[in-house]
C-alpha cells in the first residue's frame, strides 16, 4: 500500500477517537462510601464558668490544735494591739505559606466612666438624718461597731447594688465596723479611672500615721505589693493606668507595728457605678509566735463611687476572734485606727490625683 495512503488512513481512525472519547471531559464520580455510619455523639457544650470566682472559708480542723490562744501574752495597756497563671498565647499567626505576620490586638476590658448620670449622696444613704450626713462630709467620717448579734446603722438603700453587709457576714465574724466618709471635689470632679490609679500607690500607706494618748505612731511600718500568695517577693507599684481593668487580684504585706507581717489578698470589682475593694487576711495573724486572728477571718470591703457631691468611701470591716481573748482586749478601737490610716491615705491619694489631672490638662492647653 502507498505510505501516503497508509499515512491518511491512520489519521481518520485517530480523529474518530477523539470526537467518540473526549480527552479531558469529566464524568460523574459516584459519592465517597461513608466509612462509618454510626451517629456520632455531639459533645456537651461547656458551661459557662463564673466571672469571679468565690474563696471558700477554711475549714476550721486546718487551724492547728497545737497552738492555743495565749490570753497571758496580750497586755490590757498596750494601745496598738489588735490584732501559677496560665500562659499566655503567642499574638503572632502565620496566615499562609508566603509567611505573612499579623499581630492580633489585645483583649483590653475597659470600664466606662460613666454610662449613666452619677447618683447623690441621697440617693444612696436616703436614710441617715442631717447631723449623720454633715458628720460624712467631714474628715474623719461617720463610725459606727456592733458585734455579731448587733445591727448597721449606716445601710444603703437596697436598690442601689451596694451590699458589703451580706459579703461581709459570709466570713461570720465576731464584730463588724463601719465607715463612711464622702471626699468633696476641689474644682474638678474625678471618675473610677482616678479612684483605680489613686488606690494603687500601696507603698506610701506606710507614710501615715494617727495619735494614740498624746503621742504619734506610725501603724504600718511597711506596706509593698507582693507577687503572690506563694512567692511573697515584694514587687513596685505599678505605673497610672489608662485603662480600668475589669477586675484585678493583688497580694500585699503590711508590717504592723504591733503585729508583724500581715499578709493580704485584695480583690478588685468594677461595676456600674464603682469600684469595690475587699481585703481579706490569706495567713494567720499572729502576735509574736501566738495565733491572735485565723486566715481568712479578717475581711475589709472598700467601695468608692464618684458621686455628683464628690468620692463616697464606704467600708465594713469584719473580723473574729474567740470570746476569752474579745472579753479581756477591745480590738475595736485598734481595728478603727488603721481604718483610719486607710482612709487618710484614700483621701490624700484622690487628692493628688486632683492635682495630677490640673497639671496635665496645664500641659494640653500649652
Amino acid at each position: 500500500m502507498n505510505p501516503a495512503t497508509k499515512t491518511a488512513g491512520f489519521c481518520l481512525i485517530l480523529l474518530a477517537f477523539v470526537f467518540i472519547f473526549p480527552l479531558g471531559a469529566d464524568t460523574p464520580l459516584d459519592e465517597e462510601p461513608i466509612l462509618n455510619e454510626d451517629p456520632v455523639e455531639e459533645e456537651p457544650l461547656l458551661t459557662e464558668e463564673p466571672l469571679f470566682d468565690e474563696y471558700p472559708l477554711p475549714d476550721d480542723d486546718l487551724f492547728p490544735d497545737e497552738e492555743p490562744f495565749y490570753e497571758d501574752y496580750f497586755p490590757d495597756d498596750d494601745p496598738l494591739l489588735i490584732p501559677d497563671e496560665e500562659p499566655i498565647p503567642d499574638d503572632d499567626f502565620f496566615s499562609d505559606e508566603d509567611s505573612l505576620i499579623f499581630e492580633a490586638p489585645p483583649l483590653i476590658f475597659e470600664v466606662p466612666l460613666f454610662i449613666y448620670e452619677p447618683r447623690s449622696f441621697d440617693a444612696i444613704f436616703p436614710g441617715i438624718s442631717r447631723v449623720q450626713k454633715r458628720i460624712a462630709f467631714s474628715a474623719e467620717g461617720l463610725r459606727y461597731s456592733f458585734e455579731k448579734d448587733g445591727s448597721p446603722m449606716l445601710m444603703p438603700d437596697p436598690d442601689s447594688g451596694i451590699d458589703l453587709l451580706g459579703r461581709i457576714a459570709a466570713k461570720d465574724p465576731s464584730h463588724i465596723i463601719e465607715a463612711l466618709v464622702v471626699v468633696p471635689y476641689n474644682e474638678k470632679e474625678l471618675d473610677m479611672l482616678d479612684i483605680y490609679n489613686a488606690m494603687g500607690r500601696i507603698g506610701s500607706i506606710k507614710d501615715y500615721t494617727l495619735p494614740v494618748n498624746d503621742r504619734v505612731f506610725t501603724m504600718f511600718m511597711e506596706t509593698t505589693r507582693i507577687e503572690s500568695a506563694r512567692n511573697r517577693k515584694d514587687i513596685p507599684d505599678p505605673p497610672a493606668s489608662d485603662t480600668l481593668p475589669h477586675s484585678e487580684t493583688i497580694y500585699l504585706r503590711f508590717k504592723d507595728v504591733t503585729l508583724g507581717n500581715l499578709y493580704m489578698r485584695a480583690d478588685i470589682s468594677m461595676s456600674l457605678y464603682g469600684i469595690t475593694y475587699t481585703m481579706t487576711n490569706f495567713t494567720t495573724v499572729r502576735y509574736f509566735i501566738f495565733p491572735v486572728m485565723r486566715s481568712e477571718r479578717y475581711a475589709t470591703i472598700i467601695y468608692l463611687e464618684p458621686l455628683k457631691e464628690g468620692i463616697l468611701i464606704y467600708s465594713m470591716t469584719g473580723f473574729y476572734i474567740p470570746g476569752f481573748l474579745a472579753d479581756r482586749i477591745n480590738l475595736t478601737p485598734n481595728i478603727n485606727r488603721r481604718i483610719s490610716v486607710l482612709i487618710n491615705w484614700i483621701t490624700d491619694g484622690l487628692r493628688i490625683q486632683e492635682n495630677e489631672n490640673a497639671e496635665n490638662e496645664d500641659k494640653d492647653d500649652i
